[in-house]
């Protein structure tokens, strides 16, 4: 198995754009998108990943955009934009994100349809490199976790200061919730949680007790230095995000936050555990054998 690993390993990340995906859709036309590299022009970004959201996306935008306006008009001095990502949808998600737009401007609501979809953390890390944001917050699509929680993980970034060169990352969690979850859940979707959580703790990263919660806030710095060493695209690219975020010694701080669970998952319960799994034991061999290695490059 660590000679698969290594020999099927690609040795950094590939972050090609197709031409499509260097402009932003807007409702008057196409905008070009910025860089990580850049210095940031404003206080927040919200990345949020979607493919085939058209349902369940104007639930989440609506109560996010509410939240930001309010708080805005509360502290001018408060920026923000959200990112929608459009990861290769088949549906109308697209065409909901840029209703949004229209309303409240290309400025703040920003979309950027990918040519073909890429995964999760494939969507999320180019939005990541698409942003201005100081600080930069994923946020999933569904809007299981209530957004004005925002609050409660930038104080968790807050606590971590002085952050070291500017790095640190403060992580939702849902591990206060789970005794409540268990009840509702059947024995089998149960025993795949232990045993996924088990091997989250065994082969990669065990300070923090829930890794897959999709609220995590960012520094710019730390954004940067993460998603430019990031190889999985797929479900476990947060497991692979606080493994290098720790081997890097960049703090991290979980933080507890509402959530409720949302009909229209993408997970497919055995099936996409399976490919976690693998995913998980091949990070651990790769980084060990040294097929990976933390080697972050600049993004252009």
């Amino acid at each position: 198995i660590c000679a698969i690993a290594h020999v099927t390993a690609v040795k950094m990340p590939a972050f090609q754009r197709h031409q499509e995906e260097k402009l932003f859709v807007t409702a008057a036309g196409k905008e070009p998108v910025p860089s990580i590299c850049d210095p940031a022009a404003r206080e927040l970004s919200v990345v949020v990943p979607s493919y085939n959201e058209e349902d369940r996306l104007p639930l989440m935008m609506d109560e996010a955009l509410d939240y930001l306006e309010k708080r805005q008009k509360q502290d001018p001095s408060f920026t923000y934009e959200v990112i929608v990502v459009d990861d290769g949808s088949k549906d109308q998600t697209k065409e909901v994100a840029l209703k949004y737009s229209k309303k409240y401007g290309s400025d703040k609501v920003r979309v950027l349809p990918l040519v073909k979809n890429r995964g999760k953390g494939g969507a999320v890390r180019m939005g990541v490199f698409s942003s201005r944001g100081e600080k930069i917050l994923m946020a999933d699509a569904d809007g299981a976790t209530k957004f004005p929680d925002i609050e409660k993980v930038e104080e968790g970034l807050k606590s971590l200061q002085p952050w070291p060169n500017g790095m640190a990352i403060s992580c939702g969690s849902r591990a206060h919730l789970e005794k409540d979850s268990i009840a509702k859940r059947s024995y089998f979707r149960t025993l795949l949680m232990y045993g996924f959580h088990f091997l989250v703790w065994f082969l990669c990263v065990k300070e923090i007790r829930d890794t897959q919660c999709g609220f995590k806030l960012l520094t710019r710095k730390a954004a940067e230095k993460t998603f430019t060493a990031l190889h999985i695209e797929r479900w476990a690219f947060d497991v692979e995000l606080l493994y290098i975020a720790q081997r890097l010694k960049i703090p991290i701080a979980e933080v507890a936050v509402n959530w409720t669970e949302i009909e229209g998952s993408k997970l497919v319960p055995f099936w996409s555990w399976l490919q976690m799994g693998r995913d998980l034991l091949f990070i651990r061999l790769r980084y060990m054998t040294g097929a990976w290695k933390l080697e972050t490059r600049k993004y252009n």
